[in-house]
């Protein structure tokens, strides 16, 4: 059963900028680790704080192998540690989705 990450952040509004910019990073080492991205999306009208992933896999166990990988990715983990850093991210939260089929 394929599964899609449906990732919630809470973001500081004055740093979206910086937000942006590590949205844009995960465009490249995402796929290079095995995630299909989705997309990210950021606050456009309305609320201004909150910004969103989709990013689909084959399985729970595809999740997984992908994110042993990205903790062994030096991209990932710099964009990682950008975000520590900057801490534009105020919280974060994964929920799992499946695609309601007849």
């Amino acid at each position: 059963m394929s599964v899609t990450v449906f990732i919630r952040y809470q973001i500081d509004p004055f740093k979206r900028a910086q937000f942006e910019d590590y949205a844009k990073r995960w465009l490249t080492i995402i796929p290079k680790c095995g995630g299909d991205l989705i997309g990210y999306f950021m606050p456009h009208e309305g609320t201004n704080n909150i910004a969103s992933a989709l990013i689909g896999f084959e399985s729970l166990a595809a999740y997984e192998a992908y994110r042993s990988r990205l903790r062994q990715d030096a991209e990932g983990m710099a964009n990682f540690h950008f975000a520590e850093e900057h801490k534009f991210i105020l919280a974060e939260e994964r929920t799992f989705l499946r695609k309601v089929v007849l």
